[in-house]
């Protein structure tokens, strides 16, 4: 069954909705700008605890650059749910476990695992597999958050890295997660070309991701990206026969939106319990 899960997204330090397409550079400096749909005047731990005291498991908090004050807010949403939230943003086998210390349930890791041959970038398996040893699979979730290429008149989805602007030659399908889900204990997707849109969400992918779901995935992978509606929880769990969870950013109230409650979304969950 298909379940709301909650964001923080991080940048320059501030709980931010940003539109997924315009991070192109990193939040050093005030140059460094993105096209912004929210800044929270609210710490992250804020949101921490507002997940916490409705129990919606499986949060996410993405750190968006490497400012160190993205590590700071990071650090204080896991101090506030301890063991519930994941972290991402610049996870690799250096800093990986060091988050798990800090109190979160999984690490997040993305751009480190793709390496550069002359055909482009790819996977490397080695890392992924050194990765899953270091944390343990339980604690590792993936991220193929994607593009939409067409091919032959035909759509496809591959990973796009280093904040969505690298198309990688990593192409979504069933074989992709089955390999990739032997190391790893989730997955999650944003699909960079709708992510902080708020004009719904790509249906067509989000279909896919219910057929391309490994055995033993069903509600471990999460999909992110133009959701506008809490009716479009139904609309996931109808497309994916249940098998995607689905969280929302800019359209929801907390965040500053118009278009989606909070109150709504939790209450689908209580529902689906």
């Amino acid at each position: 069954m298909t379940r709301f899960r909650g964001c923080i997204d991080i940048h320059a330090g501030q709980v931010k909705q940003i539109v997924g397409g315009t991070l192109t550079k990193d939040d050093i400096s005030p140059a460094d700008k993105a096209d912004e749909n929210f800044v929270s005047t609210k710490p992250s731990s804020y949101y921490a605890q507002l997940y916490k005291d409705h129990n919606v498991e499986g949060c996410h908090v993405i750190k968006l650059g490497t400012n160190p004050a993205n590590d700071e807010a990071a650090a204080l949403a896991c101090e506030t749910w301890k063991d519930h939230l994941q972290v991402g943003g610049g996870i690799n086998i250096e800093n990986a476990q060091s988050w798990i210390d800090r109190g979160a349930s999984h690490v997040i890791v993305t751009s480190w695992l793709f390496t550069k041959n002359d055909e482009g970038y790819d996977i490397d398996m080695q890392r992924l597999e050194e990765i899953s040893k270091k944390v343990g699979k339980d604690r590792l979730v993936v991220d193929v958050s994607c593009r939409r290429v067409v091919e032959d008149g035909r759509v496809a989805w591959y990973v796009a890295t280093n904040k969505w602007q690298t198309i990688t030659r990593c192409k979504l399908d069933l074989g992709l997660f089955e390999r990739l889900g032997q190391f790893c204990d989730e997955f999650l997707i944003h699909a960079a070309d709708v992510e902080g849109l708020c004009k719904g969400i790509d249906t067509e992918l989000v279909e896919n991701l219910g057929l391309w779901c490994p055995a033993g995935f069903e509600g471990k992978l999460t999909y992110a990206g133009g959701a506008k509606l809490a009716l479009d929880l139904e609309l996931v769990e109808k497309l994916s026969s249940g098998k995607v969870d689905l969280t929302y950013g800019s359209s929801l109230d907390v965040f500053g939106g118009s278009l989606v409650k909070l109150d709504d979304v939790i209450q689908w969950n209580q529902t689906r319990k």
